[in-house]
């Protein structure tokens, strides 16, 4: 929803926007006294109520928003999760709670995403009904908030899987899941061009419950960590099958990741160990250099099976959602870190609801 309001402020106030159309609150926050501005808001009539510290009350209505171009690389989507159809966006560089983008074509858990960065469109892929598993492919563009689009299947019907790209070099892939039995393989699509996925290679085991992979962006190393202590990676633009890079710092599975982009550092977060056990851990590793990951930080909540995406260069990871216990509590908490400096995870805001086995991607 890139539409803004703005303003100037003699003192310090909180700014709260209602929508006209429904009197619902679209955004509340503190802003300095000078010059401010409000985005991420719908298209619309605004009400504006600003409060002052001393509680003197100011409001506006029949206030137009503007439309506007977010920066690019800086919008992060959470799609699907415990059989919902439900899209949330956030802007990464910023804080707050995620907003409405649109739906799936269904409701999902258990899907991948993938994106080509800042050219916009990101591909949500794989996962499962409340009745099967499925192979469908479908395409949102990340700045425009919208309900998602047909764009073609996967080579086999799966779940659990992982997906990553080289960004802006357009090709994704899809890696692992699981349809009757664990599965090795890859299938990759061109991102920019809608039709149905090729097969890539193979991962070097079957495996589900994989859950996470990263890249590098235009440096083109993919890495798929997980799945137990293992990481693989492959050349994104060729095709073949994977190698051996490297171990996690702890055997688990349902864990998520993210990445710096050309930057070169990868994070491995959170996860659960084949039972009860759920962690807080974060492994880094070096993206273009094989080897072992190493001690990151920890999450301020243990939890796996949730969603995390990045702005790429700009060094921000977010993760959204996921179970804080093998019993089965789901959040809507979403946390961040700064990728280049190792240290523990922060609050970032919440989702639109609490949710497990989403997947998350950006326009980084």
């Amino acid at each position: 929803m890139p539409y803004k309001i703005s303003g100037t402020l003699s003192d310090a106030a909180r700014i709260i926007v209602l929508k006209e159309s429904d009197w619902s609150i679209e955004s509340n926050t503190e802003e300095s006294n000078s010059a401010y501005t409000v985005e991420d808001l719908a298209v619309g009539k605004k009400f504006t109520i600003a409060r002052k510290s001393d509680g003197e009350v100011v409001a506006y209505g029949d206030v137009d928003s503007v439309y506007y171009v977010p920066p690019p690389g800086d919008r992060g989507l959470f799609g699907g999760g415990n059989y919902t159809d439900t899209i949330d966006y956030i802007t990464i560089s910023s804080t707050g709670n995620a907003s409405d983008f649109g739906d799936l074509y269904t409701g999902l858990r258990s899907l991948a995403s993938t994106s080509n960065g800042s050219n916009n469109r990101g591909v949500f892929g794989g996962g499962e009904t409340a009745f099967n598993k499925r192979t469908t492919l479908v395409y949102v563009t990340i700045i425009t908030p919208s309900n998602s689009t047909s764009f073609g299947n996967l080579t086999q019907k799966r779940s659990k899987l992982a997906g990553t790209s080289n960004a802006t070099g357009d090709r994704g892939v899809f890696g692992g899941g699981n349809d009757s039995s664990d599965l090795n393989i890859i299938d990759y699509i061109t991102i920019s061009s809608i039709g149905d996925a090729t097969d890539f290679g193979d991962l070097r085991s079957n495996r589900y419950y994989h859950d996470s992979a990263i890249s590098n962006g235009t440096n083109d190393r993919g890495v798929f960590g997980g799945c137990w202590d293992v990481d693989d990676y492959i050349t994104i633009s060729s095709t073949g099958n994977a190698s051996d890079f490297g171990n996690l710092t702890q055997n688990r599975r349902l864990l998520s990741a993210v990445s710096n982009g050309t930057n070169n550092r990868g994070v491995f977060i959170g996860g659960f160990s084949g039972g009860s056990v759920v962690y807080n851990i974060m492994d880094y590793i070096t993206i273009s250099s094989i080897g072992d990951a190493t001690d990151f930080g920890d999450l301020a909540t243990a939890r796996g099976h949730s969603g995390s995406a990045d702005n790429s260069t700009n060094n921000r990871g977010v993760t959204g959602g996921g179970l804080t216990t093998a019993g089965g509590v789901m959040t809507n908490e979403i946390s961040y870190i700064t990728v280049t400096s190792t240290g523990n995870s922060t609050d970032f805001g919440d989702l639109s609801a609490a949710t497990k086995e989403l997947t998350a991607t950006s326009n980084a």
